[in-house]
This record gives C-alpha cells, sequence and structure tokens, in this order.
C-alpha cells in the first residue's frame, strides 16, 4: 500500500525525490534536491489538459495512457536508476493526482518502494509561504560595494554562526556587476523554494545572519514575508578602507571580460548619471 504523506513528514522522510510533472513545470520551480522524471512533455501535458476540458476525464486518461504507454519501462528503468540500495522513493506531481499515482502503480509492479506527497508541489507552495513567515532572530550585515561581506558571513558560519546567503542561492552578487562570472539566475520561485529549504535547515531560536540586501538580487525577488523580518532586524555595518574595497573589487571582478564590465558600468549610470559614472 503506497502511502501518502503531509509536506513536512515527506521532506523529513529522505530518499530520491522524483518530480514527474513536465519539464516546463520542474523548470519553474521544483523542490530542491529533486529529479525530473515527466511522465508527459511540456506539450503532451498541455494537450491531455485541453481534453480534458473540452472533452472530459475518459477522454484525457486514454490519451494519457496512450502517450506513456511505450515508455513505462523506460519510466522504471530511469525511477531504478536513481533508487539507493532499498531506498524509499518520493514521487509527487502538481497537485497529488493522476500522474503520481500512476507512477506509485509502476514502481510498485517493479518491486520499488515509494511514497506520494500528499496535495503534491502545489502543497510544498502553501507549506512553503508558512515556513518563510516563521519568526526568527535576524542580524543583518551591510556595507559598502567591497566590503567583503560575504567573505564575512562565510567566516561566520565556519565559526558556527547560522547564515542564509541569499546571493549564493540567487546566483548573483547583488551590485550591478554581480551576475559577472555567475551561473544562470534561477526564477523567483525557485528561489523561493531554496531559501525555504535553507530556513529549514536552521534552528529558529538562534540568531540567522543575512546579508543586507534590496527587495531584488539580481532578477530574483525576496520574499516578502522575510524582507518584512529583515526590514525589522538590526544592521551590522562593515566598514572598510576606500583601498581596501578596491583591492577586493579588483580581485573579484579584474579578470571577467571587459565587455561584460562595460555593460554593467552603463547600468550604473542610469542611476548614478554620467558624470558620476
Amino acid at each position: 500500500m503506497v502511502r501518502s504523506l503531509s509536506c513536512d513528514h515527506f521532506l523529513k522522510a529522505g530518499g530520491p525525490l522524483l518530480d514527474v510533472r513536465s519539464p516546463g513545470e520542474f523548470a519553474r520551480g521544483h523542490i530542491p534536491g529533486a529529479h525530473n522524471l515527466p511522465l508527459f512533455s511540456d506539450q503532451e501535458r498541455a494537450g491531455v489538459g485541453t481534453l480534458y476540458k473540452h472533452q472530459g476525464r475518459r477522454a484525457a486518461v486514454r490519451r494519457g495512457l496512450e502517450l506513456v504507454g511505450p515508455r513505462l519501462a523506460v519510466l522504471a528503468e530511469q525511477a531504478a536508476a536513481l533508487a539507493e540500495a532499498d531506498a524509499n522513493l518520493r514521487v509527487h506531481c502538481w497537485r497529488g493526482g493522476l500522474r503520481s499515482s500512476s507512477t506509485a502503480w509502476l514502481l510498485e509492479t517493479y518491486d520499488l518502494s515509494c511514497t506520494l506527497l500528499e496535495g503534491g508541489y502545489k502543497a510544498f507552495r502553501r507549506w512553503l509561504r508558512q515556513a518563510l513567515a516563521r519568526s526568527q532572530p535576524v542580524v543583518l550585515l551591510g556595507g559598502h560595494t567591497g566590503s567583503g561581506k560575504t567573505d564575512v558571513l562565510h567566516a561566520l558560519r565556519s565559526a558556527g554562526a547560522q547564515v542564509l546567503d541569499l546571493e549564493r542561492l540567487a546566483h548573483h552578487r547583488g551590485s550591478s556587476f554581480g551576475g559577472i562570472g555567475q551561473p544562470r539566475q534561477p526564477t523567483t520561485e525557485q528561489f523561493e523554494n531554496e531559501i525555504a529549504m535553507a530556513l529549514r535547515a536552521v534552528s529558529p531560536h538562534r540568531v540567522l545572519w543575512i546579508e543586507a540586501e534590496s527587495v531584488q538580487v539580481g532578477c530574483c525577488r525576496i520574499p516578502p514575508e522575510l524582507f518584512h523580518q529583515m526590514q525589522q532586524a538590526p544592521l551590522v555595518e562593515l566598514q572598510r578602507p576606500d583601498h581596501e574595497r578596491l583591492d577586493h573589487l579588483l580581485a573579484t571582478y579584474g579578470a571577467m571580460p571587459r565587455q561584460e564590465l562595460v555593460e554593467a558600468t552603463r547600468r550604473i549610470g542610469k542611476r548614478l548619471g554620467p558624470q558620476r559614472t
């Protein structure tokens, strides 16, 4: 008998996590650490949804079976490859409906143990809003660009402090130059997912250090529940002489492609004006 667990218990359960939604759904946002094992492509999912809307459930299910049937053996092998020795597979779709229950049937037929997420990814997103709103004693670390705030956060973490590194999660250093040399940024939805899972791993009773940021970190927007707490938090300002800041900025960006540096400087000009730039 396949079990369905609430989001909190599902996340604690352990074992490989399989997201059976379409690639497009997965790309917009997913539970961190999940593997995408889609039953349908984006086009196939849209087609089945349209059929459901106009001809009803039975026609949509029949079309889904036609699409998935020839791929069942491949899907089972892919799941088996992700399963660790005797590990329980955790499976979810969007609402905890046909896609996840069908996958559970396939896995059990293939002698693979699995657990379903009750309510699917939609339930995870509801859990996320509560997790982000959890009260936490926050202290911000501020300072001018080039002060080495991220290095100080890393040193605090090494010393045993709790740290939430928003710039690492956003793949962006926060300034106009912050995206240079970084991987592609996640969607804001995925950024929220990463933050929620990071907060899940820290104690709500100990101070959490966060670098002072505007509401946008590159293209990623800090969730309002967390940003409100950051606005109320005390600020520790890191002050360093200009020559140290210049050395730090040159060490960070000096070897970056010249044209990207030029473009980043021009972006500053929109805010500072040509003379200051």
